[in-house]
């Protein structure tokens, strides 16, 4: 089929997960801190009950003004229930398949911590340099905050380790030894910024 013959507003079912999703590993369970839960149902909540009506009462308004084909009004609101609608029904697959492990919960009675989701940890690469990151899910991912994915490849290098333990990451420049200073399980921040 000729590409001048498709619509590229018409969403298809692979587009529901477009954009804004990153990709579960097939058969993996979505992990989730409390907070990042808790992130993603304020955002569900805000759109069902305060977006979305009020973007519905602007295209039932602009409809009623004629011709909704030269209706920038209606056009634009249509494309955006459109959007909202596909972030729904994400957030709702995800919330739905979360499994909440929350950081601060006591781990096995192991004397050394080890790395699991919900870790915050400290490494040093072979130059001394160090940094914090905290293991979270896929949906929690702020690099300014030092929150990874557990699927990232820093993460997948430091599962299981203990203080002290030196792990190999793959990176594109080849292969780098990080030394586990600390190993942590603390709340992590639940607000949008804070």
């Amino acid at each position: 089929m000729s590409k001048a013959f498709t619509n590229e507003e018409t969403p298809t079912d692979d587009d529901d997960d477009a954009p804004d999703a990153s990709p579960l590993p097939a058969g993996s369970r979505n992990y989730m801190t409390p907070g990042g839960f808790a992130r993603l149902r304020r955002e569900l909540d805000q759109l069902v009950s305060k977006e979305r009506p009020e973007l519905v009462a602007t295209v039932a308004w602009a409809a009623s003004n004629g011709d909704r084909s030269e209706n920038a009004d209606y056009q634009y609101g249509k494309k955006r229930l459109r959007e909202i609608d596909r972030r729904i029904r994400f957030l709702v697959r995800r919330l739905d398949r979360a499994e909440v492990v929350d950081p601060a919960t006591p781990r096995d009675d192991d004397a050394e911590p080890r790395v699991f989701f919900g870790a915050t940890v400290t490494v040093a690469n072979a130059s001394g340099d160090e940094r914090t990151v905290s293991i979270v899910g896929i949906d929690e991912i702020d690099t300014a905050r030092g929150y990874i994915s557990w699927i990232s490849p820093m993460a997948r290098a430091l599962l299981k380790a203990r203080e002290g333990d030196i792990v190999s990451m793959r990176t594109p420049a080849g292969t780098e030894e990080l030394d586990v200073v600390s190993v942590r399980y603390v709340p992590l921040a639940t607000d949008d910024r804070g």
